[in-house]
């Protein structure tokens, strides 16, 4: 492709609507336009980087055995009725109303499209294990649409579902996935990690989450790992062990209030009273569908929202607003506490249960309580791991230990079990006559996401640094001048060669500054550049140097086939 007849807005500025260095780099190197918040527009370099990256995930799919097919992202909202989600799935779901006043559904996942289609079709074990996969556009009311195209609202994935007979079967079905996805992976030159996830809306058994580890602020997960067996999750599933030095037997004392003035927070309080902090305890008090409830959690540790909204069954979970607090507490925040509090489900952390003689709020302004007790001073209504997992914490199957990395997520596997067959009645007969539900598993990739995430890890200070197979083209080709008809013959010559044996080239056919052209050429970010100038072309070569090296070679014109493959195979 010639530069002159593609479309390549480069931008000098970063903008100030980007936050992360990939969505930076994405606007500036002309891939990608805002049209609203959360919603982009992909240009020419981007729209190559998706096709590319679709074809590997569509190779990998086809080759594990799944069928392509299409599903209508507009959806009748009775369907999600019948499977339970309507009402349980959040604000997230997009929701419309046709000009008949019917209700409608944008969908961000097709659990209960497909398994509509399924319930019509299969009848028999004879028909199964079947696996249907497609890569279509999806939609998302994110609150806080931002990251550019890792956290939008409109975005494009790869969904797969597996229908299975037996859990022999679904077991099998699921490897084979799970296999594919580090083979897509591999391919798109990314290494990830399988790590436990939460089942969050879709539901199901179990589910993992493909990350990709990385060392800067995109990276929206914490990755928990064992050092010493191959527990991996990511910290809002991670469970512990509780460590026994903690545990400690006292007797009883007795609950006695004390003034705290202008101390709220834990650390405030631990300096005042001169305690550890693990001797208090936070009340921390949410609104859960509108009904309170205080999560009481050791005062050295963090809440994991997710462990508590999967606790309380709630739909929405949000942090009790300022008058909301004084209107359960009688105090301000800063001082809540379990004790006489009334009309709030009380749910304990395991590591509260095993304290004695805590402090936490007295639920009265600038004062605490010492010495309080379960059982004796309050009741818990749930006790139930609602702690954040963290770095030092045992593993919950060995004697390791816990460390932490940074992740961004761009794939994702469930195993829904009969959730969605059983709500919508997708069943087959067995081979003795007998009526089961289908067992089913659903495979989600961020075909738009995992691109942008690839490039948190390969960019520098100059630009992007695609990994080849994605690259929108393999070869950055640049005549020092276009007035030069030595550099242009010999330009046109390499463009042919290149494009012949199936390398990607983009010819910057552009008449400006060479200082221009080599600065985007670092921005776009393909794997190979060949510079043509004067002065080595008099000796019948031209420079070629891979977008990761510092160094330019100087290749004959004879041997340039050659020298540009050498450095793409040994590419990532």
């Amino acid at each position: 492709m010639r530069w002159s007849q593609t479309y390549i807005p480069t931008l000098r500025e970063n903008q100030s609507e980007a936050e992360l260095v990939s969505h930076q780099l994405l606007l500036r190197a002309g891939y990608i336009r805002k049209l609203s918040s959360g919603i982009y527009l992909y240009l020419p370099l981007m729209q190559r980087v998706i096709e590319k990256f679709s074809q590997i995930v569509r190779e990998e799919m086809n080759s594990a055995g799944a069928l392509e097919i299409t599903m209508s992202v507009l959806c009748p909202a009775e369907v999600w009725q019948e499977s339970g989600r309507y009402n349980t799935v959040g604000k997230e779901q997009m929701r419309m109303k046709d000009r008949h006043g019917h209700d409608m559904v944008l969908c961000g996942t097709h659990e209960e499209t497909v398994t509509t289609l399924i319930r019509g079709e299969i009848k028999s074990y004879r028909q199964l294990p079947l696996n249907l996969y497609q890569i279509q556009v999806k939609f998302r009311d994110e609150i806080r649409p931002r990251f550019g195209l890792m956290r939008g609202r409109e975005f494009i994935m790869k969904d797969a579902y597996s229908f299975d007979a037996s859990e022999e079967s679904f077991a099998q079905s699921y490897k084979k996935m799970v296999d594919a996805y580090f083979r897509i992976f591999t391919r798109a030159g990314l290494d990830v990690v399988k790590v436990e996830s939460d089942t969050g809306a879709m539901g199901g058994k179990a589910a993992h989450e493909f990350m990709l580890l990385v060392d800067t602020s995109a990276g929206e997960e914490v990755i928990i790992f064992c050092d010493k067996c191959d527990y991996v999750a990511n910290v809002e599933k991670a469970t512990f062990r509780l460590d026994e030095k903690d545990v400690k037997e006292a007797s009883l004392e007795q609950a006695v209030p004390v003034d705290t003035p202008g101390v709220a927070t834990i650390e405030e309080v631990a300096s005042f009273l001169k305690v550890p902090h693990k001797t208090l305890v936070k009340t921390l008090l949410y609104m859960a569908d509108d009904k309170p409830v205080a999560a009481l959690v050791r005062g050295d540790r963090e809440l994991n929202l997710i462990k508590l909204k999967n606790a309380t069954g709630a739909v929405e979970l949000e942090m009790a607003r300022p008058e909301q607090v004084v209107k359960i507490t009688n105090a301000p925040v800063g001082f809540a506490g379990p004790v006489g509090l009334k009309d709030v489900k009380i749910v304990v952390d395991p590591l509260v249960a095993e304290m004695k003689n805590f402090i936490v709020g007295a639920n009265e302004n600038e004062k605490h309580l010492l010495n309080v007790n379960i059982e004796r001073d309050f009741k818990a209504d749930l006790t139930v791991d609602i702690s954040l997992a963290q770095e030092g914490d045992l593993c919950p199957n060995c004697d390791g230990h816990f460390s932490t990395k940074k992740g961004i997520e761009v794939g994702n596997t469930f195993m829904l079990g009969t959730k969605y067959s059983e709500a919508l009645g997708a069943k087959f007969l067995d081979a003795d006559g007998k009526e089961h539900p289908i067992i089913m598993g659903s495979y989600g990739i961020g075909v738009t996401r995992t691109p942008q995430a690839a490039l948190e890890k390969y960019s520098d200070d100059n630009g992007i640094i695609w990994p080849k197979n994605i690259a929108p083209y393999h070869v950055h080709l640049i005549p020092i001048s276009m007035e030069n008809e030595a550099q242009v013959e010999t330009a046109d010559k390499i463009y042919a060669e290149l494009n012949k044996i199936g390398v990607d080239v983009l010819y910057d056919d552009r008449t400006g500054r060479p200082g221009v052209k080599f600065k985007d050429a670092d921005l776009i970010g393909l794997p190979v550049r060949i510079t043509i100038g004067d002065k080595s072309l008099k000796d019948g070569k031209v420079e070629v140097k891979a977008r990761t090296e510092s160094e330019m070679h100087l290749v004959a014109l004879d041997e340039i086939s050659k020298a540009v493959t050498d450095i793409l195979e040994r590419l990532n």
